[in-house]
């Protein structure tokens, strides 16, 4: 796992079409009149300070990405962590790829962190609670909560700094 440059924003605005074609399962999204889904802040994750793009690789071969942004909670105002998008190609799925990218990036962004997942994947919530113990040694248990008219299982937690 490594950030990603500005010069790999082509790599990851792919890997966001196949990010976005397996989320359509679970979320309404459409392809715009190019036949793309498109990822219209993209760009803003090599201009502003509270977003970070990962790229990671499974034995050297490219296997998936994240974007993580900070920003205010809405529960207290106070800014945590946020994973904004996370994804492993299928092929590189339960080999450990995602718990290990999601190991290091927590360890790099130190504090409090929400991980949100979406009531209809459940698969998602699995690998979330599965990866978060792995990287805290912990388990933590997801709250049930509604947002825009939606049912998300959200992961709070906090990670404290490598000493």
């Amino acid at each position: 796992m490594a950030p990603a440059t500005a010069n790999e924003s082509a790599i990851l605005a792919n890997l966001l079409e196949l990010y976005a074609y397996d989320f359509s399962e679970f979320h309404d999204v459409e392809l715009g009149a190019d036949g793309r889904f498109g990822y219209d802040k993209l760009p803003l994750y090599w201009t502003e300070p509270d977003r970070h793009p990962f790229l990671f690789r499974y034995r050297g071969k490219l296997a998936g990405f994240a974007l993580v942004t900070k920003g205010p909670d809405m529960e207290d105002g106070e800014r945590v962590w946020d994973m904004a998008e996370f994804f492993v190609l299928r092929r590189y799925r339960r080999r450990g790829t995602g718990a290990e990218a999601t190991r290091q990036i927590l360890s790099r962004l130190p504090g409090r962190w929400k991980i949100r997942v979406m009531e209809s994947n459940k698969a998602g919530r699995e690998f979330w609670a599965r990866a978060i113990e792995i990287a805290l040694g912990e388990a933590i248990a997801p709250v049930r909560v509604e947002m825009a008219g939606r049912d998300w299982h959200v992961f709070s937690f906090e990670v404290q700094p490598a000493q």
